[in-house]
């Protein structure tokens, strides 16, 4: 998973807003580079500070005396690809105060832009950064979208970052399962195959069940997202695919602690025939954190709903 995440996320979760928000000139420069691998991107918006939180991000753009650039201030963290990127599209504080005016900007690698490797429990390959901003110039140009319009920005883009989590991670999940089939055929214990004891069969039929329930989910949710703007996701997809993103998250949990009962001490031995659940293990708690936390997303879809039917009653 850590050198999936270093060959693709940044692309796949950076390079949208600036395609969709950015000056036309600005999304086509860019595109090319990066979609030509000229160059790398992320998705700059986690901070220290804040982490799911992100209307409270700490990181601040004041506008230069000219009004030519803005001058970007503060510190990212756990920035997937930001060791090696070369632009940053960056959550900042444009207005502060009691409730801070959010805006979306690509930064790019520079003077005043630093990056530092944190080591992380799945994989170096995913060049997860500590990335830190002083007086970084900006362009005003480089503004994404309008300034004070980045927690929308934000928003709409974290719906496609979901979508992507939780293809990646339910896939994760389904190898891991057939992992387990396999292993239960050919391991004899007590004289008998694994699969042979109706314990096993009952916790592959539980996970197979809730993996083939998230792919289902997923499946109805990516045909809406096909067929609605991002402003019409906003409202009525945002709270579904928070809710998809928990339940994914919550299964693979339970394909991760099942499938380690089943491979015994091989579930936790980095090489070998389990060598695919020790793996998992060490990963699968990032798709529960990244994008939004299980409980955050839990809030968000109960919340979109309370939204929906505000005077729900029997």
């Amino acid at each position: 998973p850590g050198y999936a995440d270093g060959m693709g996320a940044g692309l796949v979760i950076g390079l949208p807003p600036v395609l969709q928000f950015g000056e036309p000139a600005l999304a086509r420069r860019v595109g090319r580079e990066v979609l030509t691998g000229e160059k790398q991107i992320c998705l700059a918006i986690s901070g220290p500070e804040a982490g799911s939180d992100v209307a409270n991000v700490a990181c601040v753009a004041k506008l230069s005396s000219c009004r030519t650039h803005y001058l970007v201030s503060g510190v990212k963290k756990w920035i997937t690809n930001g060791v090696f990127s070369d632009y940053f599209v960056t959550a900042v504080v444009t207005k502060p105060g009691r409730k801070p005016e959010l805006s979306l900007m690509l930064i790019e690698r520079g003077e005043g832009v630093d990056t530092k490797p944190i080591k992380t429990s799945y994989s170096p390959a995913a060049g997860t950064a500590y990335v830190t901003f002083e007086n970084a110039r900006v362009p005003t140009g480089n503004v994404l979208g309008k300034i004070g319009e980045g927690f929308k920005l934000i928003m709409h883009n974290f719906n496609h970052e979901r979508w992507y989590i939780v293809a990646g991670a339910n896939r994760a999940s389904r190898l891991v399962v057939e992992e387990c089939l396999k292993w239960a055929t050919q391991r004899e214990v007590f004289g008998a195959r694994l699969i042979d004891q109706p314990v096993i069969r009952n916790k592959l039929a539980r996970l197979a069940s809730q993996v083939e329930g998230v792919q289902a989910w997923l499946e109805a949710v990516t045909f809406a997202m096909k067929h609605t703007t991002h402003e019409e996701q906003a409202v009525k997809l945002a709270g579904p695919i928070a809710l998809l993103k928990h339940f994914c998250t919550r299964v693979a949990n339970d394909v991760s602690d099942e499938a380690c009962q089943i491979f015994g001490g091989r579930a936790i031995t980095q090489t070998g025939m389990g060598q695919v659940v020790e793996r998992f293990q060490r990963s699968a708690k990032f798709a529960a954190i990244l994008g939004g936390s299980e409980e955050v997303m839990a809030d968000l879809g109960v919340r979109q709903a309370m939204r929906a039917m505000p005077n729900a009653k029997l």
